[in-house]
C-alpha cells in the first residue's frame, strides 16, 4: 500500500505500547520545562522588562489563579473521559486497549495540561506589587489556548475511535504498520489492483466513498465528449488502486483525470449527508441491537420501523437504481450506481425480520408496514413486498401463537384491531 503523508499521520495516531516510555519522557519534559520557564522568565522580566498584556498585581494574581484551578479541573475531566473510553474499548474486546494504547497516547496531553497549571502557579508565586511579569502572564493565557485546542482535538479523536467502525479502522491501520515493518514485500511496489488502462481512473488512497460530485463529473465529460461510469457506489470502501471511474470511448487529459478523481470524495467513514442508504443502515442497527438477547427491547425496534416505514413511503414512487446524468444537449455523460427498490427493501427489512423472528411485536409491525406500502408502490415493485409477506407467514408459523403474529398492528402490540367495532359496556 503506498505510503502517503496523510497515511503516515493516521498511522502515528495509533502507536504501539512500546512508545509508552518516550511519551512519558516527553510528558515529564513538558512539566519540567514549564517549571523552569515559570521561574526563569519572571526573573528575566525583572531586569529586562518585556511587553505583554497590561496587568496590575491583583489582576495578574486572579488570572493566574483562575488558570491553574481551571486547568487542574480540565485535567481531571480529560482523565475521566480517557478512562471511560478505555472501559468502552475493553467491553468490545479486552485485548484492544493494550494493542492500541489509548492511555499512552494521552500522556503528552496530560503533560501539557499539568505543565500549564504548574507554570501558572510558579509565575503566581513571583507576582509582587512592585513587579508584575506581564509577558509571563500573557504566555500563561497562550498556553491555556493551546492546551484547550489539544484537548478538544484529542476528545474528537477518541470520539471517532470509540465507535465500532473507528475501532476497526484503528486496528487496521495498526496492522498495516506492523505488516510494513515485519513482513516486507519482495517488490518495493506492493501488489494491488491498479490498472494500466488509461480509460480507468483508480483511487489514490483508502477510504469510504462519501460523495460523488455528479455535476462536476458530467461537466468534464461533456467538455471532452466522453461518457463516464462510476465503478464504486457511495458508501463503498476502496483501497489505493481500486477502479473508480471508467471513461469511454477515449481517455481524458491528465489534468482532467485529476479533477475527476477528486470529484469522488473519500472519507474515513460513511456520512448520512450524501448517503441516504446509510441513514437506513443506522435505523436498522438501532432495531437489531434492541432485538439482541442482551437487550431484548422490541418496542425500540418497533419505533425504528415507524421511521423506516416513513422513509420507504417517500421512496415508493421515486426513481431508484442506476441513474444516468445528461448534459444540456441530452447526451448521456455519467452513469451512477445506486441501489434499486429491492436492495433498499432488503436493507430496511431483512435483518430486522431475521433477528426479530421470535418477536410478536416485530411480526405485527412488519405486516402493518407492508400493508401501508402495498397501495403506494407501483405495480413493478409489489413483487418484493409479496416476497416479504411470504417470509413473514413462514416465520409466524414457528411462533407459539401464529394467529396473533399474523395480525397487522402499527403499534406492534396493543393497537386497535382492524375494522373492529366499539367495545360493549
Amino acid at each position: 500500500m503506498p505510503d502517503t503523508p496523510m497515511r503516515r499521520r493516521r498511522q502515528r495516531a495509533y502507536i504501539s505500547p512500546r512508545a509508552t516510555w518516550p511519551n512519558r519522557g516527553l510528558a515529564a519534559a513538558l512539566i519540567a520545562g514549564a517549571v523552569l520557564l515559570g521561574y526563569w522568565l519572571p526573573h528575566l522580566e525583572r531586569h529586562h522588562p518585556i511587553g505583554g498584556l497590561s496587568y496590575d498585581a491583583a489582576a495578574a494574581q486572579a488570572t493566574l489563579g483562575a488558570i491553574a484551578s481551571g486547568i487542574i479541573a480540565l485535567t481531571g475531566f480529560v482523565l475521566t473521559a480517557v478512562t471511560l473510553v478505555i472501559q468502552s474499548v475493553q467491553n468490545t474486546s479486552p485485548r484492544l486497549a493494550g494493542i492500541l494504547g489509548f492511555f499512552e497516547h494521552s500522556l503528552i496531553l496530560f503533560g501539557a495540561l499539568t505543565g500549564t497549571a504548574v507554570y501558572a502557579l510558579v509565575v503566581l508565586a513571583q507576582v509582587r506589587q512592585s513587579h508584575v511579569p506581564r509577558l509571563s502572564v500573557t504566555l500563561a493565557i497562550v498556553f491555556v489556548v493551546l492546551s484547550t485546542g489539544a484537548t478538544l482535538s484529542t476528545l474528537a479523536a477518541l470520539r471517532e475511535v470509540i465507535t465500532g467502525g473507528g475501532l476497526a479502522r484503528a486496528v487496521g491501520l495498526r496492522l498495516h504498520q506492523v505488516l510494513d515493518s515485519t513482513w516486507q514485500p519482495p517488490d518495493p511496489t506492493p501488489p494491488g489492483p491498479a490498472s494500466s488502462d488509461p480509460t480507468t481512473l483508480t483511487a489514490r488512497r483508502s477510504g469510504v466513498v462519501k460523495d460523488i460530485d455528479g455535476p462536476a463529473i458530467a461537466e468534464i465529460a461533456a467538455r471532452h465528449d466522453v461518457h463516464i461510469t462510476c465503478l464504486s457506489a457511495v458508501g463503498s470502501f476502496v483501497e489505493p488502486g481500486t477502479p473508480l471511474l471508467h471513461i469511454t470511448p477515449r481517455p481524458v487529459p491528465a489534468d482532467a483525470a485529476r479533477h475527476l478523481t477528486r470529484a469522488v470524495h473519500l472519507a474515513p467513514s460513511r456520512h448520512i449527508d450524501h448517503d441516504p442508504a446509510y441513514g437506513l443502515r443506522l435505523l436498522v442497527d438501532v432495531a437489531i441491537r434492541a432485538l439482541s438477547p442482551a437487550v431484548n427491547d422490541p418496542t425500540t425496534a418497533v419505533q425504528s420501523l415507524d421511521q423506516i416505514e416513513a422513509v420507504l413511503l417517500r421512496l415508493s414512487h421515486r426513481p431508484l437504481g442506476t441513474t444516468t446524468v445528461h448534459d444540456h444537449q441530452g447526451a448521456p455523460r455519467l452513469t451512477l450506481p445506486r441501489p434499486g427498490w429491492e436492495e433498499i427493501l432488503d436493507l430496511a427489512l431483512s435483518e430486522i425480520l431475521h433477528y426479530g423472528s421470535d418477536s410478536l411485536q416485530v411480526h405485527r409491525r412488519l405486516r402493518a408496514l407492508l400493508n401501508v406500502l402495498a397501495p403506494s408502490v407501483p405495480p413493478a415493485r409489489t413483487a418484493a413486498l409479496t416476497r416479504y409477506r411470504t417470509m413473514l407467514d413462514r416465520s409466524a408459523r414457528t411462533l407459539p401463537d401464529p394467529p396473533t403474529a399474523t395480525t397487522a398492528d402499527p403499534q406492534g402490540l396493543g393497537g386497535p384491531a382492524p375494522n373492529a367495532g366499539g367495545e360493549e359496556t
